[in-house]
């Protein structure tokens, strides 16, 4: 059972990466306009732009990391003194 709690953490964790990143595109768009900076892009993007967007993205991604690792460990340590119980 540990294990598939970790999975299912892992697969949290995942979905839980590309809303945030769906969410970063969109609150991006909507605030400046203009597409979020991407490498195949053909329109040039200024360094000013692509530096935000990553500060930005890497600091949203920190933070849904984070949740996921907790949660994963809170579910853990809840099943493991479910166990002890039964």
């Amino acid at each position: 059972m540990n294990l598939f709690i970790k999975l299912l953490g892992t697969g949290v964790s995942l979905l839980a990466g590309y809303a945030g990143a769906k969410l970063v595109d969109t609150v991006w768009e909507k605030s400046t306009g203009s597409k979020p900076p991407t490498d195949n892009d053909d329109v040039p993007t200024t360094l000013h732009h692509a530096l935000a967007f990553a500060l930005i993205s890497a600091a949203v991604s920190t933070v849904i990391q984070v949740l996921a690792n907790r949660g994963t460990q809170r579910a853990i340590t809840r099943f493991a003194k479910s166990q002890d119980v039964v």
